[in-house]
């Protein structure tokens, strides 16, 4: 019986039993494959990165579904940033070194926390960035000028998900106008940033912001402290945000290879007209 088994198996074609092209041709076709997925899992609003079982999520990339639409809040939310900055008085009893490097390292998260005040919300798709390997395989050239445009084209899926993950965590807490307020002053003046001349100072305007913070949740929750340290928890999630994600997703589609840290001092020392 076994050597019965042995030559039926002996007759049967090989492609049926084992394709000889089956891994290049998952390989060739991958980007179809993972559009398929990407309507299945990422269109609905609460998908989740995690169960895409991919080892290599680090590397896919996405688009804004409507660019033109998107974008254009992204910037009404930038210039509302810095306009928020501008009316600081405190801020302006800084030098001009440590406003600098406040408004550089801080922007990415004040302009997240934007997008939850405005309920900015954005559909994505992503973008099929071919493989080293695929070129190899289908015998196309990989010019120095290919390695550039696929490394910079489209921003991170991890990285975005996480902004996204913040902005739901937050649109569920009905954070109000004044709680946003202080949370932006809590984020820019930052005395744990290197470089900083003014470090006292910043700290003491950091815990006025935190304290306040307190006294107005404890005034409008009954005293109850549990909301203001849960809002305080969810500002750590903040410190994953990436600047390089945000500037490719919302900004380079209509702004190109623009310096964002150049703008926004521009925008906030000079363009008082765009305000």
């Amino acid at each position: 019986m076994a050597s019965q088994a042995s030559l039926e198996k002996s007759r049967k074609c090989q492609c049926e039993t084992s394709h000889p092209q089956s891994i290049l041709y998952q390989i060739l076709n991958k980007e179809e494959q993972d559009e398929t997925r990407w309507h299945a899992q990422y269109y609905h609003p609460c998908y989740s990165i995690s169960s895409a079982g991919c080892p290599c999520e680090g590397n896919r990339k996405v688009v804004l579904r409507t660019p033109e639409v998107t974008c254009m809040r992204a910037s009404e939310v930038l210039l509302k940033t810095i306009t928020f900055i501008r009316n600081l008085p405190s801020f302006y009893h800084l030098p001009q070194e440590d406003q600098a490097l406040l408004v550089q390292q801080c922007w990415a998260p004040l302009f997240v926390l934007g997008l939850a005040q405005e309920w900015v919300n954005f559909e994505l798709k992503e973008i099929s960035v071919p493989s080293l390997l695929k070129k190899i395989l289908l015998n196309q050239s990989l010019t120095d000028s290919d390695k550039v445009e696929n490394s910079s084209l489209g921003a991170s899926l991890a990285d975005v998900q996480k902004m996204k993950n913040f902005l739901e965590k937050f649109w569920n807490s009905d954070i109000c106008a004044k709680e946003y307020a202080y949370l932006k002053g809590i984020i820019l003046f930052n005395p744990d940033l290197p470089g900083l001349r003014f470090r006292h100072y910043v700290q003491t305007l950091q815990q006025e912001a935190q304290r306040t913070l307190m006294e107005f949740s404890s005034m409008m929750y009954n005293r109850n402290l549990g909301r203001f340290a849960w809002i305080l928890g969810l500002l750590t999630s903040l410190k994953a945000v990436n600047a390089e994600t945000i500037a490719e997703l919302f900004f380079r589609p209509i702004l190109g290879e623009v310096n964002l840290n150049e703008l926004l001092l521009e925008t906030l020392y000079f363009k008082q007209d765009l305000l």
